[in-house]
């Protein structure tokens, strides 16, 4: 596929398309030129495009009318740029332009796709979080902070560890007299015991 052509502007055939396929070209009045402009300004082998560098030059071949690029006169060789008129003569111009290639090695994107947009990105909130509100009082403001509505259970107080050795000791020691007493009774020494309390009564 040719990569440049030219597109004739004024002349016997405006719009006309001349793709250029080839390293030399000529163009002239001529059936035999590979751009043929049959017209009597064009002479019969009137320019010469030479394809070199990725790039055509362009050079006169001793035309009657003359070559010109951008309004000015080719006297000897011109590297062409897209967008360059070519002019032969006073009446045709013909402009120089690139040829968009397609790969067609490329992905096509088809129309039902590009229709298709993404889904937008969800918004993220950046407002500050709400807190709330502090009580309003319509009297005096508390110095403290104000009571719990749920009572506090009061701590359950233990039994005191030296009131129930107290008490295991008076049962100890109000054991051991009952059964002192017990003994003394049973064994009869009231008297040889306790004689000085009981002196009258044990015949003392």
């Amino acid at each position: 596929m040719a990569q440049f052509q030219l597109v004739m502007h004024s002349g016997p055939t405006p719009g006309k398309t001349f793709p250029l396929d080839g390293d030399v070209l000529t163009i002239g009045r001529e059936a035999s030129n590979p751009i043929a402009i049959n017209d009597a300004e064009v002479s019969r082998k009137h320019t010469q495009l030479v394809f070199q560098g990725g790039k055509y030059i362009v050079t006169d071949l001793g035309s009657t009318n003359g070559t010109f690029v951008n309004g000015q006169r080719v006297t000897g060789q011109k590297i062409l740029q897209p967008g360059d008129v070519i002019s032969l003569g006073e009446q045709i111009s013909l402009l120089y332009e690139a040829v968009q290639t397609i790969d067609p090695n490329a992905t096509i994107v088809s129309p039902s796709a590009r229709s298709v947009a993404p889904a937008p990105a969800p918004a993220v909130s950046t407002a500050a979080p709400v807190r709330p509100a502090a009580p309003v009082y319509a009297g005096q403001v508390p110095a403290g902070p104000l009571p719990s509505s749920t009572p506090t259970p009061a701590p359950k107080k233990g039994f005191p560890v030296g009131m129930i050795m107290v008490i295991l000791l008076a049962l100890c020691l109000i054991c051991s007299c009952l059964g002192l007493l017990w003994y003394v009774d049973s064994s009869n020494l009231w008297c040889s015991w306790f004689g000085f309390l009981f002196g009258a009564a044990c015949g003392g």
